[in-house]
């Protein structure tokens, strides 16, 4: 059941629990697994990722099986409704067009004495994209993460998946992939697949910067390639804080609690609200609509492990909380959600309203739902068209420039005891004047 907290005092430790949730003895544990795999799989290529595949995944392959022909995606298309299929490419649309208009422009700046000043905006080479298996399949994920990287204009997109039974991935993932314009796809999960794309195998190309989530084996080991290759974030398990008014309806924040919880046994489910008759109901009503949940047994657990309801005495306090914990959803179920926005500084994702549940985020609407979690909106963001791109500034001086600018660089280079940067100046300028 979940638990409703009057002291705000509880309420922090109990926030502060749950966004610390995946920081456990157990990490220190894994990390080591995760570090020898990663190893393997550098020295090894291919045969290392057979062998942690039949490992894990319970999958024999041999590595031309690796790569998913082109046969399968064709049988994809033959494997899902029209219903599911028009769903994909609507989503596809509204990703890609929410996208388009992030993609930032290079530019040029034309100052005085022939000053020119810039930035050049450059996708990466080759990009690898994780879409999870295990409990779900995830066709979202596919579109969320390889449309920005075909809208910022990287070359080669590659995807990892772990196999599905017989080999088969599933049609709607299949289908996915290939309205967001990936090529190639590859039947490869888990730490293993990280080490793949970081490094490279006889079969795998190395890419440039990996995004995706998985579990906390993936996770591990995204953290620990970075600096070999970009990655978007650590992605932990996922989350929703909704804020919520007497006038909010007890189901629909109840279905939405549980459209978190039903994620994954970590996942959590928060609600704060001023009203407590509003939490007392919603408390009944996820009892409720648990009895015949499809996915009832991993949800209580999320549930009652990482779901509560936070009793306050008004929104401002409300807010306060949420800030602290900085949510990766954070849905403001309340008469004037716009005026609460103004008070909300750290979240991944802000659904607004009464009638803007947070599926609609996750499908349909547009902006990415790869987002950071446990705590880290504070300073992170949800995943974009920059992640796969970098920029280069753009630096010219005329002769008539760097005279102005020389004695200033000279000071600051000598002051730093680089005598080459400073000679480097003045040669130019010496040079200049006996022209």
């Amino acid at each position: 059941m979940l638990r409703i907290i009057t002291d705000q005092t509880e309420a922090e430790t109990e926030l502060q629990r749950i966004c610390d949730r995946i920081h456990d003895d157990q990490v220190v544990h894994k990390e080591a697994t995760v570090r020898e795999i990663l190893q393997a799989v550098k020295r090894q290529g291919d045969k290392a990722l057979l062998h942690y595949t039949e490992e894990f995944d319970g999958q024999v392959f041999t590595a031309d099986q690796l790569r998913v022909k082109g046969a399968e995606l064709d049988a994809a298309y033959q494997q899902v409704s029209q219903e599911l299929l028009s769903a994909i490419q609507l989503a596809a649309r509204n990703i890609e067009a929410f996208h388009r208009q992030r993609l930032p422009k290079s530019w040029v700046n034309f100052g005085e004495d022939e000053v020119v000043l810039g930035k050049r905006y450059t996708p990466v080479d080759r990009a690898g994209v994780y879409i999870p298996g295990g409990r779900a399949a995830y066709p979202s994920t596919v579109l969320m993460n390889a449309i920005p990287a075909k809208v910022a204009g990287v070359p080669r997109l590659v995807m990892v998946t772990p196999p599905g039974q017989q080999e088969h991935l599933n049609a709607a993932v299949l289908v996915a992939a290939q309205e967001a314009g990936v090529e190639e796809i590859y039947r490869v999960g888990g730490a293993q697949s990280i080490a793949a794309l970081a490094y490279g195998t006889e079969t795998i190309p190395k890419v440039d910067v990996i995004t995706g989530p998985g579990n906390v084996y993936v996770t591990i080991a995204k953290k620990l390639v970075y600096g070999t290759v970009g990655i978007d974030s650590l992605a932990g398990p996922s989350e929703v804080l909704i804020i919520a008014d007497g006038a909010a309806n007890p189901s629909h924040v109840a279905t939405d609690l549980l459209a978190q919880a039903e994620h994954d046994p970590l996942a959590a489910a928060i609600l704060i609200t001023n009203d407590p008759k509003l939490a007392t109901a919603v408390q009944h009503e996820v009892e409720q609509q648990l009895v015949d949940h499809p996915r009832r047994l991993l949800t209580e657990k999320a549930i009652a492990h990482y779901g509560i309801i936070i009793l306050v005495d008004s929104l401002e306090t409300a807010a306060h909380l949420s800030n602290q914990f900085a949510p990766e959803h954070l849905e403001l179920e309340v008469a004037e959600p716009w005026d609460l926005l103004e008070k909300i500084r750290h979240a991944g994702a802000i659904f607004l309203g009464y009638s803007t549940p947070e599926a609609v985020g996750d499908y349909l609407a547009g902006p990415n739902h790869t987002l950071p979690t446990s705590g880290a909106a504070r300073y992170a963001s949800a995943l974009g068209v920059e992640v796969f791109m970098k920029h280069s500034s753009l630096i010219q001086y005329s002769p008539q420039a760097l005279q102005k600018a020389a004695t200033a660089i000279q000071t600051l280079a000598q002051a730093e005891g680089l005598p080459s940067h400073a000679e480097s100046v003045r040669s130019r300028v010496k040079g200049a004047r006996e022209i």
